[in-house]
């Protein structure tokens, strides 16, 4: 589940997630199975977050910076990626996610996903943890 003072911050606006961010960069913000849907996230920093099983449904996020996040099982229903970065993102059994959405984003060909979103691209293999 989510934690409710990182969920209270993303919703508060994209400015201050951003700023509150930047102030602790070795913070994994934990945002699994949140309601995220419809919320314009232009540009927000979700590197690194847990956003497993998040409702994304409608939820505007171009520009958006996801980098090494965790966004398997995602509801990327009508979702807007365009510009986002999803360099090294798992995208593991995101549903409704498809090519055309994909190839909007940058760095897609390094993210972890299904086959069936290969999109043309090698699909990187997932490293075993020691």
């Amino acid at each position: 589940m989510a934690n409710d003072t990182h969920l209270a911050v993303l919703k508060r606006d994209v400015a201050a997630w951003n700023e509150w961010r930047a102030a602790q960069p070795a913070m994994r913000p934990n945002l699994s199975s949140a309601s995220l849907r419809g919320l314009d996230l232009a540009k927000v920093d979700l590197s690194g977050a847990d956003l497993s099983k998040a409702d994304l449904r409608g939820t505007i996020l171009s520009g958006a910076v996801m980098v090494d996040a965790d966004l398997a099982g995602v509801n990327f229903f009508k979702a807007v990626l365009d510009g986002a970065d999803l360099s090294r993102a798992n995208l593991i059994g995101a549903l409704f996610l498809n090519c055309g959405q994909l190839v909007a984003t940058r760095n897609w060909q390094s993210s972890f996903r299904d086959p069936d979103l290969a999109c043309g691209a090698p699909i990187p293999a997932i490293a075993t943890r020691s």
